[in-house]
């Protein structure tokens, strides 16, 4: 970073931490103010300017605090007692700054802290917010519920262990979350079934990850389903591999003549003389395609409708390429010789192929179950 950077870098926190609050007092924002002047006697305390802003703005600031308190206080808006807690700790940070700080304390000895009146503050914003999802709880919806959680917890928030909010939140959680089953990727052949049991584990271990425990969109397998005693899910996952092909081996073999004109140099610069190599080149290349689709549907459990039908190809080629020559090296290209450092290798294992197929497959199919889940979490 360059000096002209970093000066601009710096330059807000020098502009603040010089600032005696004069302007931001003149403006009517007392927090700010009182926060900048303390700042500047900190480095600075026989700062003429700071110190009268302490000493004038400080009981400003105390007088609209209060005002603020009894505005919302008085009033009858949701979560009041949110508001005030929120003022009262803006005070005590006020007083804590002034506390920290020697200069300041000498022009403000006593200043104003709020500690029974704030643990009172917490009292009423925690039981508002209690009572909230008490009310949202009764009225026995899903959307109604969740709202109840997010009350239940902020009240656990606001007094961790106040009353019973805890078990609260799981009522409400319980009812507020959609269950989804997905059931194992069914393939029509044994030789295949590890693959697609791996496939299916990558599968709802994505959807857990994106979706864990916490939110409103939980995932169990038909064994968990069973074992948790689930009989009434939301929606059910569907997957089928069919119409695919795994192993189809392709070779080639291409065989070429050879020939490379090459200026060489000699002592008599007066002579261009030029010397031909020539190599007989066989190139062979093994591939193996293997391909195949998924059909995949997500079913409404209680009226067993359609919602999501999809088909989802994925293919993969594994291709292996060598050389073999005979004659002049210097016939080759760079990328020909290249060819002949490689060997003929064993076709992979039918299993893998069937993996490396699915990879686009499982991209697709998870980016598509997102789209649709994630409106419900």
């Amino acid at each position: 970073m360059n000096n002209r950077n970093l000066l601009l870098l710096l330059l807000p926190l020098l502009i603040f931490s010089c600032s005696s609050g004069k302007k931001a007092l003149q403006k009517g924002n007392y927090y700010q103010a009182i926060t900048q002047a303390v700042e500047r006697l900190k480095s600075d305390p026989d700062n003429s300017k700071a110190t009268t802003v302490v000493k004038e703005g400080y009981p400003i600031a105390l007088e609209w605090s209060q005002e603020e308190l009894d505005m919302a206080l008085s009033s009858n808006q949701a979560f009041k007692w949110e508001r005030a807690i929120n003022i009262m700790h803006q005070v005590n940070h006020l007083s804590e700054q002034i506390r920290s700080t020697p200069a300041a304390r000498k022009i403000i000895t006593d200043p104003k802290t709020y500690t029974s009146e704030l643990n009172m503050a917490y009292e009423k914003a925690a039981e508002e917010r209690y009572q909230a999802g008490i009310h949202f709880l009764e009225q026995n919806t899903r959307e109604a519920a969740r709202t109840a959680f997010n009350h239940f917890q902020k009240a656990e928030q606001l007094i961790p262990g106040y009353k019973n909010a805890l078990q609260e939140m799981e009522t409400a959680k319980d009812l507020a979350t959609y269950i989804v089953i997905v059931e194992a990727a069914t393939v029509q052949s044994r030789t295949y079934q590890l693959s697609s049991e791996f496939f299916y584990k990558q599968v709802f271990e994505y959807l857990n990850n994106k979706y864990p425990e916490r939110s409103f969109v939980n995932f169990y397998s038909p064994q968990q389903a069973e074992k948790f005693n689930i009989e009434h899910p939301d929606f059910i996952v569907q997957m089928e591999f069919y119409d695919f092909s795994v192993g189809n081996l392709v070779r080639n073999e291409k065989e070429e003549e050879l020939n490379k004109r090459v200026k060489v140099e000699t002592a008599d610069t007066t002579r261009v003389t030029y010397k031909t190599y020539k190599a007989k080149l066989k190139t062979f290349s093994d591939k193996v395609i293997s391909g195949g689709r998924l059909n995949y549907r997500i079913v409404d459990f209680n009226t067993n409708g359609l919602l999501r039908e999809k088909l989802i190809p994925g293919s993969f080629t594994w291709e292996n390429r060598y050389a073999i020559y005979i004659g002049d090296k210097q016939a080759l290209t760079e990328e020909q010789f290249a060819l002949t450092k490689n060997k003929a290798l064993p076709l992979p294992p039918q299993q893998d192929l069937f993996v490396e197929f699915t990879r686009p497959i499982y991209e697709k199919l998870t980016d598509d179950l997102n789209q649709f889940f994630r409106r419900y979490r």
